[in-house]
């Protein structure tokens, strides 16, 4: 069983083991020589506020950590983002952002856009994964007819990871010398980890890990779409649950699409509903 039961101590560690991950990935990327990527951190209270000139993806140009006593400063936040002519989102979590928030986003022109799930666990309580007939078999190989496999990314794959990247999650090719490149700089950085999943010999999977304290999350994981249905999630989730467990950690968080079947396996490998949240999206962007 997961000792760890819900209470808003747990939501605020899930909340803070997210934006922990993000920080700290947003400033290895803005670190880069001449800022890039034109990343920019701002924080209006508890709110942290990322964002991106070069990226207009919802993930680089979001607010996280708003509660209650940060609604007065949501049309500061719109502001900051607008003098920059990006479309902003906010995460909303459950028993943070109170019934205020959520009025204060209504009346600032913005709406409940999507649901996002936030799973969490304890990985030493992790119980132990039976083996049956055809199961999943982690040779470290990366080969073998039938096989799949784990390995830790070389720094000479980091162009591959960033085509499994951006084909694993429909992301045009011309985004892959971009991806790589802010990679590269997380590659190495302490906390981080990248692991390539393999079948038949394919690299046909992606999945990262960072660590924080006593905290880990599985930042990423995607899997090539002709590779799917083959348990590479799975095999990239176990062993990112291991090497946390290895790592001392008290607390494992990941995310992902509301009854996907990235939280189906989340659920399977023992991980537990943290909470769901929303994304607020304005109206006419």
């Amino acid at each position: 069983m997961n000792g760890l039961l819900p209470s808003l101590a747990l939501v605020r560690d899930i909340e803070a083991s997210e934006i922990a991950f993000m920080t700290d990935r947003m400033l290895a990327i803005r670190d880069r020589p001449g800022n890039p990527e034109g990343i920019e951190i701002a924080r209006f209270g508890n709110a942290a506020c990322f964002y991106s000139k070069t990226m207009p993806w919802p993930a680089f140009n979001t607010v996280k950590g708003l509660t209650e006593a940060d609604a007065d400063a949501i049309d500061s936040i719109v502001a900051f983002y607008r003098e920059r002519g990006r479309a902003v989102q906010f995460e909303a979590v459950p028993a943070l952002a109170s019934p205020i928030v959520l009025k204060k986003l209504t009346e600032a022109g913005f709406y409940p856009s999507g649901i996002h799930t936030s799973m969490y666990m304890e990985p030493e309580r992790r119980e132990a994964r039976h083996e049956g007939p055809g199961s999943i078999q982690e040779s470290g190989t990366g080969s073998g007819s039938g096989s799949i496999s784990i390995e830790a990314l070389r720094e000479d794959q980091l162009e591959l990871y960033a085509s499994i990247h951006c084909k694993g999650t429909g992301l045009p090719d011309a985004g892959i010398p971009s991806v790589a490149a802010n990679n590269r700089v997380l590659y190495g950085r302490p906390g981080w980890q990248f692991y390539l999943a393999y079948a038949d010999g394919v690299a046909a999977g992606a999945g990262v890990l960072f660590i924080q304290n006593d905290k880990a999350s599985f930042t990423f994981a995607a899997v090539l779409p002709a590779y799917r249905n083959r348990g590479l999630h799975r095999l990239l989730l176990d062993k990112r649950i291991d090497a946390a467990h290895r790592s001392g950690c008290k607390i494992a968080v990941s995310q992902c699409a509301y009854l996907s079947q990235s939280q189906r396996n989340m659920d399977r490998a023992g991980m537990k509903l943290g909470y769901v949240r929303t994304t607020w999206t304005r109206l006419d962007d």
